[in-house]
Parts: structure tokens; C-alpha cells; sequence
């Protein structure tokens, strides 16, 4: 198993703290999650059924042709390798690593590129991989230039694979409109902007006869009726998405500036989370998990990442980095 943020249990019993008295920030997940209405009895009585008006509320909302529901953005990204046989493989480094976890597992070979010029391994390879924005850089890429690069993938027959999990503030720079073009994917998730990760609910978005493919190496019932009952919900709740994002750019500029101010100056971030490269990050993250602060370590590149901290959060946090 890769490690991901969110290992709070291991970070509490390897320094003597209890859970309840953690700041966990090494997520990225919105510590404001949407609210969770009453669920109806029959919702947990009944299989889950695609006419719920669930894959509805996702085309709307990513402004797509095609979804196919999935538990987590996780469950699509280890069935894709799948559905080619073994080929060559590229994908941003750093990046989240469950992505060349899964390829590697069926066998296809993966190499890395920094950036869009690397002319050399994309020119090379089937399949290219990325996150936009980049997990944990924040790098982001132009639609235009996204697009302009699946058109040379598929014009040999090669795929490009999106992974837009931090993208729903700034849909404006989705490609998810153009999902259903051949050897186009698209993975998008709950988790983060709308702080659900527990429901364990994403969606594919792409072309319907691999949608098909990838819904029968999954099987029937993959999310809970429940968790289909909130994603419906959240995903319509245009009202407090607008609200959400507006909030989500005030609490992540806020933490840039914080950050900035204590000699942690981010490269990049997101609205869910700031990148912060130092050559002292294994340091500064035992002087935090010592204060009851979590963040995700980087270490072959040596980096922090750190999440939105919660409302009676941001004091913990300064105090902490004023002790460093």
C-alpha cells in the first residue's frame, strides 16, 4: 500500500497524541464538507439504481456528455489499465502515485515528464497521464493545450487521462465538455472540493462503449444508495458551491500569506491546498506532528503540503510555526 495523507491513526500512536487533539492538514480535503441532509429509510432499503438522477446531476454539473459513478476517482484509475494491453506509459512526476501503482501492476511500462515540452517521453509513449491541478505541485495546464495533446495521442490511437479531483473551483479550466472524444478520460471526485471523501464517490467521464467497458469490470452496485443520495445533492446545490469557492480562495490565500510569513513560502497551491518545497521538510514536519499538526511529506523532492486548516484551526497552526 502507497502512503496518503490522512494516516492520522499511525502519526497519533507514533507520538503519544490522541486523535481528537490532531489539526490534520495533510488531506487536502475541504475541512468545510457539504452538510449532510437526513437520509430517507428506503434509500438503505433498496439496491442502488442509475435511474436516480445521480449520473444527471453529474453531466450538468461537469458539463459533460457521458459519467459513469464510481466508488472514488481510486476505483477508475485502477481499472484503466485494463482495458489496453501492455504499452508505454508517461505521467508527471512528481504526481499522485496510485495512478503508476496501477499501471505498473498490469504490467505496462510508466516513465515520467516535468512539463508539456518534454517532447521526447510524450512522443514515446501510448498513454499520458496527469493531474490538473497537479497533486501535490498545483501545477495547472491550459484546456487548450490539454486538448491539442490528446489530439496527437489519438491520432496514433494513444489515450490522454486527466485527473481533475482538485479542479471544481476553476471549472472554467475543465476539459470535461470534450470527455466523450475518443481516447479522452476524465476523472473527477467528490472528496476534496466538497469535502465527502468518507462517501467514497467519483465519476468517470468519457466515450460510452469504454465507459461500458470499465462498468463491467466493476460490477453492479458500486456506491451505496446513500452515497448516491448526498452526491445528488451536493452536485445540484449550485448555491453553496458558488458560496464554497469563494470562501475555499479567501482560506487558501490566507495560508499562502501564513506560510509565507514563517519562512514556509509556497511555489504553488490550490484553493485546497499550498506546495511548499524546503530542504528542512522532514524537519519542520516532526516540530509540527510534535505540536499536534499533521502535514504530507515529501521526500524525494523535498516538500509540504498543507490543507485548509479548520475554523478553530488557524491559531493552533501559527502558534505552531512561531515555535520552529
Amino acid at each position: 500500500m502507497l502512503e496518503h495523507g490522512g494516516n492520522l491513526s499511525l502519526a497519533a500512536a507514533q507520538y503519544g497524541i490522541p486523535l481528537e487533539d490532531w489539526l490534520d492538514l495533510s488531506t487536502g480535503i475541504n475541512p468545510n464538507n457539504y452538510p449532510i441532509a437526513e437520509i430517507p429509510a428506503d434509500v438503505w432499503q433498496k439496491l442502488p439504481s442509475d435511474s436516480d438522477g445521480l449520473i444527471e446531476a453529474a453531466c450538468a454539473y461537469y458539463g459533460c456528455q457521458l459519467a459513469l459513478p464510481t466508488a472514488g476517482s481510486q476505483a477508475a484509475l485502477q481499472v484503466l489499465p485494463k482495458l489496453r494491453p501492455s504499452c508505454k506509459v508517461v505521467m508527471l512526476d512528481p504526481m499522485y502515485k496510485e495512478h503508476a501503482n496501477a499501471w505498473l501492476r498490469h504490467g505496462h511500462q510508466v516513465n515520467t515528464f516535468t512539463n508539456l515540452e518534454d517532447e521526447e517521453a510524450i512522443n514515446a509513449a501510448d498513454v499520458v497521464l496527469l493531474c490538473n491541478p497537479n497533486n501535490p505541485t498545483a501545477t495547472q495546464f491550459l484546456p487548450q493545450a490539454l486538448l491539442n495533446l490528446h489530439a496527437k495521442l489519438a491520432s496514433r490511437g494513444g489515450w490522454l487521462i486527466v485527473d481533475e479531483a482538485f479542479m471544481d473551483a476553476t471549472p472554467e479550466h475543465s476539459i470535461a465538455q470534450h470527455a466523450h472524444l475518443d481516447g479522452l478520460f476524465v476523472l473527477r471526485s467528490l472528496g476534496k472540493f466538497f469535502g465527502l471523501a468518507g462517501a467514497r464517490v467519483g465519476f468517470l467521464l468519457s466515450k460510452q462503449t469504454q465507459l461500458n467497458k470499465i462498468q463491467e469490470e466493476l460490477g453492479p452496485w458500486t456506491i451505496t444508495g446513500a452515497s448516491r443520495f448526498i452526491a445528488k445533492q451536493a452536485l445540484n446545490d449550485t448555491t453553496w458551491q458558488q458560496n464554497t469557492r469563494k470562501q475555499l480562495v479567501e482560506n487558501s490565500q490566507r495560508l499562502a500569506s501564513l506560510l509565507d510569513h514563517y519562512g514556509l513560502t509556497p511555489q504553488a497551491g490550490t484553493v485546497l491546498f499550498q506546495y511548499a518545497p524546503t530542504n528542512m521538510a522532514e524537519t519542520w514536519q516532526r516540530h509540527l506532528a510534535k505540536q499536534g499538526i499533521w502535514v504530507r511529506l515529501f521526500t524525494e523532492t523535498p516538500a509540504l503540503r498543507f490543507g485548509l486548516p479548520t475554523k478553530d484551526g488557524w491559531d493552533k497552526l501559527e502558534n505552531a510555526l512561531k515555535l520552529f
